[in-house]
């Protein structure tokens, strides 16, 4: 697929089916975000794949209600961040950066393997950090689901999409500026 029809295709996916997710296609997504560039190169993420299904329903119940989708997922990344390998620079922690380009790299690749994600970033830290044995010291910045999605969304789904407008994206006009604001 062309790069930008890879972006064009890419949206938020919260049904999945029962297909596994073949290991060589999460190899090739976690390439891709192994190969994200960060500060200074210093690459201070972790990623830790989940499959097991208890830890799944106890990632989703970390989501909190408003993700309960999550529970019925085949796979969620958990991406992670230490801090003191990446650099702050006015007040910006870039480990978050860091974090999120390899995420982009991650969902954009999804996209590209004909499977599914969404990017979750409200969740309970402490209680994924518990459920999955993360260290003090790294810092849980985002998840994503991974697997082929429904191709047919449900009713949970069209109100989501309609209440998030999530096609409705502003002309360039409205975002744009040249030369100053």
């Amino acid at each position: 697929m062309e790069f930008t029809d890879v972006i064009k295709s890419r949206r938020s996916i919260r049904r999945f089916s029962d297909r596994e997710v073949e290991d060589e296609k999460i190899k090739q997504i976690l390439e891709c975000g192994r190969l994200a560039p960060s500060w200074a190169n210093k690459q201070c993420w972790s990623f830790i794949i989940v499959r097991d299904k208890e830890k799944i329903e106890s990632l989703s119940q970390a989501a909190g209600m408003i993700n309960s989708w999550l529970k019925k997922v085949p796979i969620i990344i958990v991406a992670c961040g230490d801090p003191k390998l990446s650099g702050i620079r006015s007040g910006i922690e870039y480990f978050m950066v860091d974090v999120a380009i390899a995420m982009e790299h991650f969902i954009l690749a999804a996209a590209n393997l004909g499977l599914g994600s969404c990017w979750v970033g409200s969740f309970d830290e402490n209680r994924i950090k518990e459920v999955l044995e993360i260290p003090n010291n790294m810092r849980v910045v985002a998840i994503t689901p991974i697997g082929y999605p429904v191709k047919k969304a449900g009713i949970k789904e069209n109100i989501t999409r309609f209440i998030v407008q999530s096609k409705k994206r502003k002309p360039l006009n409205e975002i744009v500026h040249y030369d100053r604001w």
